[in-house]
């Protein structure tokens, strides 16, 4: 375990297992479909990477970068760094995301993803952490709760650090404070 981790949320083992379930889910609600399924870089790349392994239907894959942290905190503001290659018109779009926290990022992307004329937009995020929330958001797939604690691995980072690590753990406060 990482020196800088206090403990350990989520195992390889774990986190395996509630991908296999999410990409079961979602692949039965897009049974005769195309998803365009959409990553949001940089934290849920390899969620993704897993995920569209376990997904055994016809699926189409983009990436988009968007920000919405300076360091450890949310700064309200939600900036495209990176758009998509794909249009989301009159497509069936799935976010996946490592982890919803203020819910400003996925209620900004709905809007934006509405207003440019998808036929639909759902939600897939690995992480849920409900006390965190500010806005709301909707999630249509969730693989599991996460306590209001910092946690890191599995692509989630604190200053782009920690993303690879292969298990979830909370990051000790003594790290983010300084």
């Amino acid at each position: 375990m990482d020196p800088d981790v206090l403990r350990v949320l989520f195992s390889e083992d774990d986190i395996h297992k509630i991908v296999r379930d999410l990409a079961q889910k979602v692949q039965k609600d897009y049974t005769d479909k195309v998803p365009l399924v959409v990553c949001i870089l940089k934290g849920a790349v390899i969620f993704m990477t897993d995920f569209v392994r376990e997904y055994n239907g016809q699926l189409e894959m983009d990436f988009m970068d968007v920000s919405s942290y300076a360091g450890a905190s949310s700064t309200g503001e939600v900036r495209i760094l990176k758009d998509l290659d794909s249009s989301v018109k009159d497509r069936d779009v799935l976010i996946l995301e490592d982890i919803i926290d203020t819910g400003a990022t996925l209620q900004s992307l709905t809007e934006l993803f509405g207003n440019r004329g998808a036929n639909s937009v759902r939600i897939c995020t690995l992480f849920d952490k409900p006390s965190g929330r500010k806005v709301f958001a909707h999630t249509d797939y969730v693989g599991a709760s996460v306590p209001d604690e910092f946690i890191v691995g599995y692509g989630m980072d604190y200053n782009e650090r920690y993303r690879n690590l292969p298990y979830v753990g909370v990051l000790k406060p003594a790290v983010y404070t300084k």
